[in-house]
Formats: structure tokens, C-alpha cells, sequence
């Protein structure tokens, strides 16, 4: 059973955003919960509204995705009323396919957690910061109402990586509630570009930053540990 937002709200909840979309959002948060589940802790994983292309294998929705990681079938992660077989932004989806317009206040409604405990609850948006999620709203504006303990900012790791985190921590740090940590995924140690990058966002600009694959223990710790 699930029950309102407010009283089942989990005890550290996370909304995951990024910095365009592709940049690995549902593979960083599935492994997340995957560790957490496997040292023993209770989670939960939403996601407000997703859209895809209608000839996706059905395993492969972030929804599907996401509750394989966390325990829950598909349709807890995600109401199938938000489903949207286009591949375009969610509300753009569903103008597409004649469906009816909603908003900012229907997610946060829609927005249910389990009836127990949850220890790490994640929200994962869809596309980049400011790509719409709503009507009348974009995931900055979603993240903002729904003020969680912690943001964690995916990124790419190569060229191009520097402007797309400032920007977007930018705008986080401006607006919304909660620290900012970044994961640069698809991080190859090997590279100079990407060691270069990491080294930029932690040393100048004071950025808690880890990446994927091959930090993901310390990152977890991170999360639990966090104020």
C-alpha cells in the first residue's frame, strides 16, 4: 500500500536531475539503489512522468528500469496515466497524443511513497534542469516544490562537461532547496579531458563531485551521511 506524500516522505529523499537528457540518470540511480538495498537499507524510486518511443522494449522504461532497482513494480515508480509513448518531453508528449494537459500541482499530488518506512527515496526528473515537466512547469520549478535533502546533479564526462554543471548548479544553487552533489558518468580514468574536468568543478569551483563507474560506494556513504 501507498500512502500521501507528506506522512510516508522518506527520510532522505533525492531528486535526481541532469544536465541534458542521455547523460545517465536512471543507470546512475538504479545502481545507487541496488547498493543501498544490498547494505540492508529501505528505498523507494518516482518518477513523475516519463515518456519513450512507442517501439522501446517495455523492460527498458525508466519507470521498469528503476523499480527492477528498487523492489517495486513499474506502475508504483511511475502512474501509468503519465506514461507517454512519444519520445519528446512529457507534457509535449502528451499534447502530442491528444492527451490532457496537467501541471506542477498533479505531480506533487500524484507523488505517493510506501505505507513503511522508506530510508532513501529518489526522484528522477526527465531530460535536462530546465526541460519541461509539466504544463506549467520544468524540473527546476519540480524540484523546488518538492524541496528535497539532497540533488544530485548527473553529468556527462567529457568535452562540454565544465559548462553544462556550472550552469546547471547555477541554477540549483540560485532556486532550489537541498546540497548539490555531482556524478560525472561514463568516467574513464584514463582519460586527461575527464580527470581534467573533475579536478576543475572540485578544486574551483568547490563542487562535491564523484563519478560512475567507480565511485559509487564513497558516493552512497555521501548520501547517507549528508546533513
Amino acid at each position: 500500500m501507498e500512502g500521501d506524500a507528506q506522512s510516508s516522505r522518506p527520510r532522505r529523499l533525492v531528486a535526481v536531475v541532469g544536465t541534458g537528457t542521455e547523460v545517465g540518470k536512471t543507470w546512475v540511480s538504479a545502481r545507487l539503489l541496488e547498493r543501498f538495498r544490498r547494505d540492508g537499507y529501505a528505498v523507494a524510486a518516482r518518477k513523475p512522468a516519463q515518456s519513450f518511443d512507442a517501439a522501446d522494449d517495455p523492460s527498458c522504461y525508466d519507470a521498469s528500469v528503476l523499480g527492477a532497482a528498487s523492489g517495486e513494480p513499474p506502475e508504483s515508480v511511475c502512474p501509468p496515466h503519465r506514461w507517454y509513448a512519444a519520445a519528446l518531453a512529457p507534457p509535449m508528449a502528451a499534447d502530442l497524443l491528444g492527451l490532457p494537459a496537467y501541471t506542477l500541482a498533479d505531480l506533487v499530488d500524484e507523488l505517493r511513497w510506501p505505507e513503511v518506512p522508506v530510508d532513501v527515496g529518489l526522484v528522477e526528473t526527465a531530460g535536462g534542469l530546465r526541460s519541461p515537466i509539466s504544463d506549467d512547469g520544468d524540473c527546476l520549478a519540480f524540484v523546488e516544490v518538492l524541496r528535497p535533502d539532497l540533488v544530485l546533479l548527473v553529468a556527462d564526462a567529457g568535452l562540454g562537461t565544465l559548462n553544462a554543471v556550472r550552469l546547471t548548479a547555477h541554477a540549483l544553487g540560485s532556486r532550489a532547496t537541498g546540497n548539490i552533489v555531482v556524478v560525472l558518468n561514463r568516467f574513464e580514468i584514463g582519460l586527461d579531458l575527464h580527470q581534467r574536468n573533475l579536478s576543475w568543478l572540485t578544486d574551483r569551483d568547490a563542487l562535491h563531485v564523484f563519478f560512475t563507474p567507480g565511485k559509487e560506494a564513497e558516493l552512497d556513504e555521501f548520501i547517507r551521511q549528508s546533513p
